[in-house]
This record gives C-alpha cells, sequence and structure tokens, in this order.
C-alpha cells in the first residue's frame, strides 16, 4: 500500500539524518530561497532561479489525466459544488493552462492509486504520494513543488528565549505518540520532557491549558490549528521551521508512470514557470494565510 507524504502526522519513525544536523537544528529557512508576502508571511520557494529549462515543443503533449483525492484537505477535498477543489487541484488545472493543454481532474481513492498510476490507467496523480525508494521502483516524480516543516508552537508572550537543545532542556513539549516528530525530539532535544498525547487535538488543548510549555507537530496542521476558532488566538509559531526528509518526508511531487520523461519535463518546466511568475507562491498564500515556514 502506498503510503501518503506525511503532511499530517504519520506514525511512522523515520530514519536519523546526520547531514540535515547542522540546519534543522539551527531552524534554519526550510526553503532554498524565500520570498515575503505583503502581510510579512514567508513564502517558500523550492526552485533554482538560475536554473533555465526547456519548453515543451508545441503538441508534444497532447493532454493530461490528473488523478487526486478528496479526503486530504487543504491540498484536495470535495468543495461545495461537489467538484475537487484544494491547492493540489489548482496547481494541476495551472499546469495544463501553463502548457495549454487539455486536461481532466479525477478522484479515485488513495489505496491502490500507487498502482493506478504504475500501470499508466492516469497520466499523473497529485495526491500526497510519498517519495521513497519502494515508490520510486515503480513510478517517477516531478520536481517536489512543497516540503513539509515542523514547527514549534508556545502560547503568546510564553515562548521561551532560545529554541534550541539547551534552551529547551526541562521544557515540557507536548507532541503525539509515535509520530515522527516525537521521534525528532528524542533525537535532537533529548533534555527537553516529552508529553505523549494519541492526537494532534489532544496535545494543541494540552498547550492552549498551560499543562506544557510547547507543542511541536506539522507545521500545515499547527497552522490551521493557529487561525481556529478552536485555539482563540491563543499560541503562536515559536523559532524557525525544521525540515528532514529523513524524518518528514521529501515533499510534495506528482506522480507519473514510468518511462514518461516528456511528461515529467514537461510539468517540470510548468512548475517552474509557475514559481517564477508568481503563481505558486499566490496558491500558497491562498491556502496557508498563516504561513507554516
Amino acid at each position: 500500500m502506498p503510503r501518503r507524504i506525511a503532511i499530517r502526522t504519520t506514525s511512522r519513525l523515520a530514519a536519523f539524518v546526520l547531514s540535515a544536523f547542522a540546519i534543522c537544528l539551527a531552524g534554519a529557512p526550510a526553503a532554498e530561497a524565500a520570498s515575503v508576502g505583503g502581510d510579512g508571511t514567508p513564502i517558500p520557494n523550492f526552485f533554482d532561479p538560475n536554473r533555465r529549462l526547456d519548453r515543451p515543443a508545441p503538441g508534444s503533449i497532447g493532454s493530461i489525466r490528473f488523478t487526486t483525492t478528496d479526503d486530504f484537505p487543504p491540498f484536495s477535498f470535495s468543495g461545495p459544488d461537489g467538484q475537487p477543489a484544494g491547492f493540489n487541484v489548482d496547481l494541476a488545472r495551472a499546469i495544463c493552462v501553463e502548457l495549454a493543454v487539455p486536461c481532466t481532474i479525477q478522484v479515485r481513492p488513495f489505496d491502490g492509486l500507487l498502482d493506478t498510476v504504475a500501470a499508466g490507467r492516469v497520466d499523473a496523480a497529485i495526491a500526497g504520494i510519498a517519495i521513497s525508494p519502494a515508490s520510486r521502483a515503480k513510478i517517477e516524480f516531478s520536481d517536489v513543488y512543497l516540503r513539509p516543516a515542523a514547527r514549534f508552537v508556545a502560547r503568546r508572550g510564553e515562548a521561551p528565549a532560545a529554541i534550541s537543545p539547551e534552551g529547551l532542556t526541562g521544557k515540557t513539549i507536548a507532541v503525539v505518540k509515535g509520530s515522527a516528530h516525537e521521534a525528532y525530539l528524542a533525537a535532537f532535544f533529548p533534555k527537553a520532557e516529552r508529553t505523549l498525547f494519541d492526537k494532534a487535538a489532544d496535545m494543541e488543548a494540552a498547550l492552549k491549558a498551560g499543562k506544557a510549555d510547547l507543542a511541536f507537530g506539522d507545521g500545515g496542521q499547527l497552522a490551521f490549528w493557529l487561525q481556529s476558532a478552536t485555539a482563540g488566538g491563543c499560541c503562536g509559531f515559536a523559532g524557525g521551521p525544521y525540515l528532514d526528509p529523513g524524518f518528514f518526508g521529501e515533499g510534495l511531487a506528482i506522480a507519473l508512470p514510468p518511462g514518461r520523461t516528456d511528461l515529467r519535463q514537461a510539468i517540470n518546466w510548468a512548475l517552474d514557470s509557475l514559481s517564477d511568475k508568481g503563481a505558486l507562491a499566490e496558491l500558497y498564500l491562498r491556502y496557508f494565510p498563516v504561513g507554516y515556514f
């Protein structure tokens, strides 16, 4: 069964990646380059501005049959009219406009989607299929267009002065039990006290109630909680984003059947072009008004 990328908290304990230690520990920006929106929201950018890809020849791509799911908000869900909606859906449509080709977007269950792509029954899946050695053995992927980032959250006015292994010594950190975030804390913040919860909602409620000094989890998920009525403006991000593909996954990319080099190159060109034009930044701000970078 294919595994969905850990944009949401998962129970998989990922491998320890020493090469990312310095970047992750310092809370460095999670993208190679970033810009800032009009309201000061950092906007991630994972595309090299100096890279120049060849535009696909007219007619080289006839059409694209995209597939997605309807249970992965805000990336893909059923809109009020019952039609597919979300970040991924809008991105798929933008890619087709950029390439000037017709496309369809069909909703399918996530289970079995990897095999559907591998068999060529669709041209592309934009559904959060995790990039891994197992999935790469069956299918290909486009360039990554968005990465998950882990974040600390604290009550407003109560964030520790230093978000670092020493600075969090003895601090109580709420985290989901058995998650990659728990494993990350154990590896990099061993002097902090971990308080474990079965669900992210319980972790968030404990922080709001003052039963923990901080919470640590998926940045995207926490961003939605921070802007919710449930949070009630109690809390905010503390420190910077943490990226470690060994713990949190390589990121979101479009899954393609094997051998579709033409389509992969065309989609990569479209993604690069959309990034240059600011369209990816606009999508990010639309679906993540409280940015998690």
